[in-house]
């Protein structure tokens, strides 16, 4: 448990957070954790839906280590049963469920990514098929008399769509109960998450007095737009840098977001202290570009060292500034006798062909796609004739580029 005073605690754990529903509970649980010499539950749900979590998670699990510094037990919770439901929050139609080898496979990871972040020996990981997947029909029945469905039609999303007349199963409005069970299971003192997750938290409040529980606390945290600028950071929006990505596409994809969400990353997305944070944004407005090298740099720092954010940065500027090709990247052999890649002129590559052969398309009609638009370089020179063929002697080699951060080195084999 935490040796500070309950003001001080409550200091650190404002800072950055946008509501905590109630204050004067949490406060009131600090002080009874101390009165008895235990420390508070601090519970937050991940659901494995993709394998990588990102840099959106990292800003409530930052808070998580908060609690953690201060003496309070974090459980990270592994939705791996909910998952198969999927959070309908914030969406306008039924989730696409995932198989439970999908769920596993994304699972596998989970613990190692969120030890960049958490002392791993102090936090407690729980998957929450364990007390999900034994419930029975009797259990589950109790657990659906908890709540009414006019409250979780009071809902944005599913009033959205209730409203709009599209479809909202049955089996979405068991996502915030199975969640609020979660809160039952562990006892939770705390709950985290994003302003998406704020109804989904306040049912655990409901749940867990039906149970006889006390209601845990919701703390809020800010979303962190993703790289598109427009979208929350979401493994579902494709818009997001993984917490474990490599340094070099960390530091690309930070470089590419616009200039307006400078402010929002600068204070989000890293753990800068307060007056760093001040310092950058002021650089932001005036020179928005070094800002984002200074973001990026410290994006790769975090996750991956000092060293890799010096390499990734050197990396950025041989691909950009000098327009170079990177020293190393994937290589692949074709054979000059190959008769679905050699073109009807003799001895010559089709363009196409080459690109789905390097994986860096998925068909030929999206290679021809990506030659028109400008896409795709040749040894650095742009081609943009979709029927284009290419010569490569037995032994050679040619760099095929997709966009600014892809690169295939091609050798020709007899």
């Amino acid at each position: 448990m935490s040796t500070l005073h309950v003001n001080e605690q409550m200091d650190e754990i404002r800072r950055g957070a946008l509501e905590i529903v109630p204050e004067d509970d949490l406060v009131r649980k600090l002080e009874t954790a101390g009165r008895e010499g235990r420390a508070l539950r601090i519970k937050q749900g991940f659901d494995p839906t993709r394998p990588d979590l990102h840099i959106g998670h990292a800003v409530s699990i930052r808070k998580l280590r908060t609690f953690q510094q201060l003496g309070h037990e974090v459980i990270f919770v592994v939705g791996d049963y909910t998952a198969r439901v999927g959070d309908p929050s914030g969406r306008s139609e039924t989730r696409p469920r995932l198989s439970p080898a999908e769920i596993e496979a994304n699972a596998t990871t989970y613990a190692e990514q969120v030890g960049r972040i958490l002392d791993l020996e102090r936090v407690r990981v729980e998957f929450n098929s364990r007390w999900l997947a034994p419930l029975d029909l009797a259990g589950l029945l109790e657990l659906t008399a908890t709540y009414t469905v006019a409250r979780m039609l009071e809902r944005d999303d599913f009033a959205r769509r209730f409203a709009e007349h599209r479809p909202i199963s049955v089996l979405e409005f068991m996502y915030p109960l199975m969640q609020a069970y979660d809160s039952v299971a562990l006892h939770a003192d705390v709950e985290l998450g994003g302003t998406d997750q704020k109804f989904n938290l306040l049912v655990g409040r409901t749940v867990q007095e039906r149970y006889g529980q006390e209601p845990q606390v919701c703390l809020i945290m800010p979303l962190l737009r993703g790289t598109d600028g427009e979208q929350k950071m979401s493994k579902s929006y494709d818009n997001y840098v993984g917490i474990t990505e490599a340094p070099e596409e960390q530091f690309g994809k930070t470089m590419s977001i616009p200039d307006a969400l400078l402010p929002e990353w600068i204070g989000l997305a890293t753990a800068w202290p307060a007056e760093t944070v001040r310092e950058i944004t002021d650089l932001a407005t005036r020179d928005p570009y070094a800002a984002k090298r200074r973001l990026a740099a410290r994006i790769v720092n975090e996750y991956h060292g000092e060293n890799a954010a010096r390499e990734a940065e050197a990396h950025f500027d041989r691909l950009f500034l000098e327009r170079a090709a990177p020293d190393e990247m994937p290589e692949v052999t074709v054979s000059i006798r190959d008769d679905a890649l050699r073109s009807r002129f003799g001895e010559r590559f089709s363009l196409p062909a080459l690109l789905v052969a390097t994986k860096l398309a998925a068909s030929n009609s999206e290679a021809a796609r990506l030659i028109e638009h400008g896409a795709i370089r040749v040894d650095g020179e742009r081609v943009t004739d979709r029927a284009a063929t290419i010569s490569i002697a037995v032994g050679a080699a040619v760099v095929l580029q997709r966009g600014k951060r892809l690169f295939v080195r091609v050798l020709a084999g007899a």
